[in-house]
């Protein structure tokens, strides 16, 4: 099953030429969910060929310009082809506001359903397969980081364990690999951890933007496969990160370190530093956290299962 997280965006506070502003996409078998919608959005998905009017859910960190401002042109664009499916959007309270504000002063033809949803920290998306997680993170307004978690799969069928207790092939190996157990021809019950190993672990992407350093991050990000974190300014300016309630890409290092993630791509870069100067950033995060990645605008993060 495909998972696959591509940046769209990774600047902040103002988009620079070869880099727009943050946002970042999820693609499951299909699926498509966006976190955050900075401007540029728009470009960077037609550029990379993925299919926005597939995108089921948006989630927005908080309400900052440099995070929103491409989310009116994601909603009249998803108008221009037959969406019979609403658009869930998820974020802080006045989320709701901006929407519905931009939708009358733009005069927007929307010929699909949207539904915006006040984000709490917790659980706020429990699909059979998979969860999404918001945590309150500390910036100049409201603000929430994302955890996109899919759910333990059952554990792998052993055919030839199943062949040794004459269990007959067919539908009873189906009822044993979903669960049930069943009862063979000469009347014995088989139950499935006879035959089928421990649950599977599935996969898990995070995405931390716009916050003061906190500890706890680490607990709701631990163990991500792919952890896309803000390193807006170098190490020695962590009284300016302070200040402004930013992270130094030092601490996006501690954090993606304590939370034994098995990759961190940094994001949201300040515009004070060209591309050439984005080595010193990646440089002071791999001092904590040598499994960091210089993200770029379109890069993508494959992620396979696994076992």
């Amino acid at each position: 099953m495909n998972f696959e997280v591509f940046a769209l965006g990774t600047s902040g506070m103002m988009p620079l030429p070869n880099r727009f502003l943050t946002s970042a996409m999820l693609r499951r078998d299909g699926d498509l969910f966006l976190f955050d919608c900075g401007e540029g959005t728009q470009v960077s998905l037609k550029m990379l060929n993925l299919h926005w009017k597939k995108i089921d859910k948006i989630f927005i960190s908080h309400m900052h310009a440099d995070h929103v401002t491409g989310l009116p042109g994601i909603l009249m664009l998803s108008s221009q082809v037959d969406r019979t499916e609403p658009l869930v959007i998820y974020g802080p309270a006045k989320l709701a506001d901006f929407v519905d504000a931009s939708r009358r002063i733009l005069d927007m033809y929307i010929n699909y359903e949207i539904i915006v949803r006040p984000v709490e920290e917790g659980v706020i998306v429990d699909d059979p397969l998979y969860t999404v997680t918001a945590f309150s993170l500390d910036h100049t307004k409201p603000c929430f980081g994302y955890v996109f978690e899919e759910k333990k799969r059952p554990g792998e069928f052993h055919p030839e364990t199943a062949a040794s207790l004459d269990v007959p092939r067919g539908p009873l190996w189906g009822k044993l690999q979903r669960g049930e157990n069943v009862t063979t021809p000469d009347g014995r019950t088989i139950t499935p951890d006879m035959v089928v190993g421990s649950p599977r672990s599935g996969r898990k992407f995070s995405y931390v933007t716009d916050t003061l350093y906190l500890p706890k991050i680490a607990r709701f990000v631990e163990n991500s496969d792919l952890l896309l974190c803000e390193g807006m300014f170098t190490g020695d300016m962590e009284d300016a990160a302070k200040e402004k309630k930013h992270m130094t890409a030092t601490q996006a290092g501690m954090i993606a370190r304590d939370a034994h993630v098995k990759k961190m791509g940094l994001i949201h870069y300040s515009p004070r530093y060209s591309d050439a100067q984005l080595r010193f950033l990646v440089d002071d995060a791999r001092k904590m956290f040598p499994k960091t990645i210089l993200t770029r605008d379109r890069m993508s993060f494959p992620i396979a299962l696994k076992d």
